[in-house]
């Protein structure tokens, strides 16, 4: 009896370590990932960021941030442009958080500052998404791509819902005013 436990143990033992191997996020070969390359990681990042700048409602203004490329990684980012008062943070932020979740995402921590919160939160393919609020209220959403194939990338075919700001940086501060989202704000 005890060696057939044992053996039942060893068994499990097993099959836990072989399953666990490797990235939390899976095999690549078996899901898919390592055919993704840079370009593809971008436009997976690209559809992240139109998903939850489309949960926003009222629609809040944004710009294109830099994209920065690795050997094996990508990062796009969306600058928000319209003013969010310290007043309607927390709501914006609540939005963001509950769309996130109801997609799936794992929260990994939450910033629950008054004037700079943000939230880190992880795709169930690895992607790392953030949305962090800067001074005077402007907010920045960034995912970061896990490791891929190398490869060149393009800038992001997404139009921004405003000024383009080609060229320019640092984009300048947050300058859209809103009914809802700046309400409050001087």
């Amino acid at each position: 009896m005890k060696d057939r436990i044992s053996v039942t143990t060893g068994v499990l033992l097993l099959c836990v370590s072989l399953v666990g191997c490797g990235s939390e996020f899976g095999n690549p070969e078996r899901d898919g990932r390592a055919k993704m390359d840079i370009q593809d990681a971008a436009d997976r990042a690209d559809g992240i960021l139109d998903a939850v700048l489309k949960e926003v409602t009222p629609e809040v203004q944004w710009a294109h941030g830099p994209t920065s490329a690795g050997s094996c990684d990508v990062s796009r980012m969306r600058v928000v442009m319209t003013i969010l008062s310290e007043r309607r943070r927390g709501n914006f932020l609540g939005v963001v958080d509950r769309f996130w979740r109801k997609s799936g995402y794992k929260i990994k921590a939450i910033n629950k500052d008054m004037a700079m919160p943000a939230i880190y939160a992880q795709t169930g393919d690895g992607f790392g998404v953030t949305l962090s609020v800067g001074g005077e209220g402007q907010a920045f959403f960034e995912v970061d791509s896990p490791c891929v194939e190398e490869s060149e990338v393009a800038e992001s075919a997404t139009p921004p819902n405003g000024p383009s700001y080609e060229g320019v940086y640092p984009l300048p501060r947050p300058n859209v005013h809103s009914d809802f989202w700046s309400a409050g704000a001087p």
